[in-house]
């Protein structure tokens, strides 16, 4: 499977930002994807396999429990990738910087203050 059809899901992607804050049991796991989409404990063990077949997560037992834990390389790939594109939008998030900087000199201005 792609990188991007497996990230192309937004379970497994809510499950990668909740394992970014760290290892995580499979029932916690379970528990909050199942609260905020509603699937099945089953439906989430599928896509936790199809992130660890993917080599996005890892998995390791500790007694009774499954904790999870993201593996970086799959999204250093797919940064390397979006890495072709960023010139599209590097110089707007630029311009954006310079504008709250405009903004914060001017509010400092106007009350008084300097930095």
């Amino acid at each position: 499977m792609h990188a991007f059809d497996v990230l192309g899901d937004p379970v497994r992607r809510r499950l990668l930002e909740l394992l970014a804050g760290g290892e995580r049991s499979a029932g916690e796991l379970a528990e909050r994807v199942r609260a905020e989409f509603g699937i099945s404990q089953p439906a989430v063990s599928q896509h936790l396999k199809v992130l660890r077949d993917n080599g996005f997560a890892s998995v390791r037992a500790d007694g009774t429990r499954r904790l999870y834990a993201v593996e970086p390389e799959p999204l250093r790939e797919v940064d390397r990738w979006i890495g072709h594109f960023r010139h599209f939008w590097a110089s707007r998030l630029l311009a954006l910087d310079t504008e709250i900087a405009r903004g914060k000199r001017i509010r400092r201005t106007e009350e008084g203050t300097t930095p």
